[in-house]
């Protein structure tokens, strides 16, 4: 006995630790940091760049892929430079070459023509002395036409050029001009390049080979016009540019692509592969933070979408922080299969990720927390499995089993519905299953791939399977998380809403009419929950347990004092009075030991909140004037939740319906509304978020429960007469 009152005290103790823990406001952020944690160390590995051991110039023992997609800087440089040398120069034709050339072979034969016009003129002045008169010799002549010429032109241009043409006569001289002008005008109005700038000579040549002029005059007009053919097809350097510019531009950046072959099994290792892996992070001489940095990001973004989740309700410290707990366990435990299973990939079961049995995370999470929770959990799980996941693949994500994983976790969640016995999870499972395989039929189609006979049935095994187990872990560490955690789960209210249960068993055997009442109440307060939006389901079970105090003195109770005198006729007020009361007190005591749930033990402190013992009040205020109302009120606290209200007027209001003589619809709906007045009047209902629309709601789901079960019946002849003859 004494042993088993140190266990007590000790669970006791332990158990106010836990509480105290559960207050303090810092442990939920502990939480998040653990949640944290457990992301990185789970996804640290299959981020984590990977590098290979391998020296220059040796072969290669393995086949080496890109992990990502680089930009090769040099192959792009080299590139930009074979298309920068390719574009050849470019020219243009300058017709204002053409002109000046045209011009200044015709400016020429104008100044052999002035200088002619000159000598004339002098000879004119001297004409009256002929004997005196002085001649001028050609080479005179020619000395003053290349005294008015360049000095560039009289160094291309010999001088006996101009012998011939000073001693021509004037219209041979200008036919001269006329052939070379329009000779090299010709000539110089087609494109001239210096490389045929020789046979642009020539082709002027022949073009005053056939003039009427005298042998030693078209030989010097031959003479000016090749001086006068000159390039006019220059190298334009602008265009040049501009053109190796385009092609420059036009070169694609040169890329490592995902998935490229680097280097083939037993290739040689050489300077542009080696410098290839470097590029790509395969070697290990340099270590990038990028993935790193990335891979804290995401879990970032994670724990944003899990810390608006949890912090946005509006409930106690203490039940927030129980709540995250139990999510950071099962988060923990479907991570950690995950990591298990992954390191099969290492031996080349590289699809092993398909037999994870996810699901069972999301299951556990939408019956013991929340349905909204459990999606938000499927999309974690599915990214979190598309990076673990991503051995025998390029890139960081394996997609395909992310997507699949994806569908299965939906599928537990949504398959999953309010009231889910052990047998409802296994047909989840099977459903999870039939999710699974329909999701790897649709990956494989859409990846087009040839698959073996072999392979399609492995697959299709690991999803049955995957399903199949999710509900078996489920179904076993349901028990676990509920105990650890004083959950009340739906399946949990169904186990205890077993008559077999011993405490209910107890309630029918020892006190049938407060069984009776209870089933009542809780026929009442589940219509009536489910109509407002409340748990009707908790409402219901925590109502057959309300009043087990009163089979610790069940005769002293009206509706189980069957063919007894009624005890309280032979007591004082004050001490019926303890009586009534302490059957909340024991009802308590009752619960808590046989650990039942802190919402069944609330239930039975609660439902009667503060409401006076009107019977014995008066009863005692007969005797004694100076008695105080809140003697005989009991002692609390009042409803904290709705489902606790409305528990609390249904007691009342089954009792009272009970009692009635001949009920109609009418005075059962008048004495319903005037219970919830009275209630409302007394303040009860002031502690829990119940509105007056609701218990509007409310009264008349009781009146049409009521109605159906004390509806009016037919009057049989036999028991008429029987009546008469026993009024008589």
């Amino acid at each position: 006995m004494k042993k088993k009152n140190a266990n007590s005290k000790e669970n006791k103790r332990t158990n106010k630790v836990i509480d105290k823990l559960n207050s303090y406001k810092f442990l939920h952020i502990f939480l998040y940091s653990i949640l944290a944690v457990i992301l990185f160390v789970a996804l640290y590995s299959n981020v984590k760049p990977e590098t290979l051991d391998i020296e220059l110039f040796t072969v290669s023992d393995q086949t080496i892929y890109a992990p990502t997609t680089v930009e090769d800087k040099v192959e792009t440089e080299r590139k930009q430079q074979e298309a920068y040398d390719s574009v050849e120069d470019q020219y243009v034709l300058k017709k204002e070459i053409s002109e000046k050339q045209v011009d200044l072979v015709s400016s020429i034969f104008d100044t052999v023509i002035e200088v002619r016009k000159e000598e004339e003129k002098e000879k004119e002045k001297e004409k009256g002395n002929e004997e005196g008169a002085s001649t001028t010799t050609s080479n005179e002549k020619v000395e003053k036409i290349r005294g008015k010429l360049t000095d560039s032109i009289n160094k291309k241009i010999p001088a006996d050029t101009f012998v011939s043409l000073v001693e021509t006569s004037e219209d041979e001289l200008e036919l001269a001009k006329d052939a070379v002008v329009t000779a090299v005008n010709n000539i110089m109005s087609k494109e001239i390049p210096i490389v045929q700038l020789t046979e642009a000579k020539k082709q002027v040549e022949d073009e005053l080979q056939y003039t009427s002029l005298r042998p030693e005059v078209s030989e010097s007009a031959t003479t000016l016009a090749r001086f006068a053919i000159t390039p006019n097809y220059v190298f334009d350097l602008e265009a040049t540019e501009e053109q190796r510019q385009l092609a420059v531009d036009s070169v694609k950046e040169a890329q490592i692509k995902q998935g490229q072959i680097l280097v083939e099994e037993d290739e040689l290792i050489n300077r542009e592969v080696y410098r290839k892996l470097g590029l790509v992070g395969l070697l290990d001489d340099h270590q990038s933070f990028k993935p790193f940095l990335g891979l804290g990001l995401f879990i970032l973004l994670i724990l944003a979408a899990v810390v608006y989740f949890f912090e946005k309700k509006d409930s106690p410290i203490s039940r927030k922080n129980n709540s995250l707990l139990l999510y950071c366990l099962i988060f923990a435990i479907t991570i950690l299969l995950m990591k298990i299973v992954s390191l099969f990939q290492k031996i080349d079961y590289t699809h092993i990720g398909y037999i994870v049995p996810v699901a069972m995370g999301v299951m556990l999470v939408k019956l013991l927390l929340n349905e909204r929770l459990a999606i938000l959990t499927s999309m974690i799980f599915a990214v979190c499995g598309s990076v673990i996941f991503n051995e025998g693949i390029t890139g960081n994500f394996n997609f395909s089993i992310g997507i699949y994983y994806l569908f299965g976790c939906l599928a537990g969640v949504l398959f999953l519905g309010e009231h889910n016995l052990r047998s409802k999870i296994l047909q989840a499972g099977l459903f999870v299953a039939g999710v699974n395989v329909l999701a790897l039929t649709a990956i494989m189609l859409i990846r087009n791939g040839g698959y073996s006979n072999m392979e399609i049935s492995s697959y299709f095994v690991m999803a049955c399977a995957s399903g199949l187990v999710s509900s078996v872990l489920t179904i076993g560490f349901m028990p676990f998380f509920e105990t650890g955690f004083g959950i009340l789960s739906t399946m949990k209210l169904i186990e205890l809403a077993n008559p077999n249960h011993p405490l209910l068993r107890k309630i029918l055997t020892e006190t049938p009419g407060t069984y009776h009442h209870s089933v009542m109440v809780a026929n009442l307060s589940e219509s009536a929950c489910e109509a407002i939006g409340a748990n009707g389901l908790l409402a219901r079970v925590a109502a057959y347990y309300h009043d087990i105090g009163k089979t610790k003195r069940p005769q002293y109770f009206i509706e189980n004092q069957m063919n007894i005198e009624n005890p309280h006729n032979k007591l004082s007020a004050q001490l019926s009075k303890n009586i009534i009361i302490s059957h909340v007190t024991d009802g308590v005591e009752m619960l808590r030991k046989h650990k039942m749930p802190k919402e069944f033990v609330d239930i039975a402190e609660q439902h009667h909140g503060t409401t006076l013992l009107k019977y014995f009040y008066h009863q005692a205020k007969q005797t004694n004037d100076s008695i105080y109302e809140e003697e005989f009120r009991y002692p609390g606290p009042k409803p904290q939740t709705k489902e606790i209200a409305i528990i609390s007027i249904a007691d009342s209001v089954e009792a009272a319906v009970r009692s009635m003589s001949n009920p109609t619809p009418e005075k059962i709906e008048k004495l319903v509304r005037s219970i919830i007045s009275d209630r409302l009047q007394d303040n009860q209902l002031d502690e829990c978020d119940i509105t007056l629309k609701e218990l509007d709601i409310i009264a008349k789901s009781f009146c049409e429960s009521l109605k159906g079960i004390f509806h009016s019946r037919i009057e049989y002849p036999e028991l008429t007469k029987k009546q008469k003859v026993k009024k008589e």
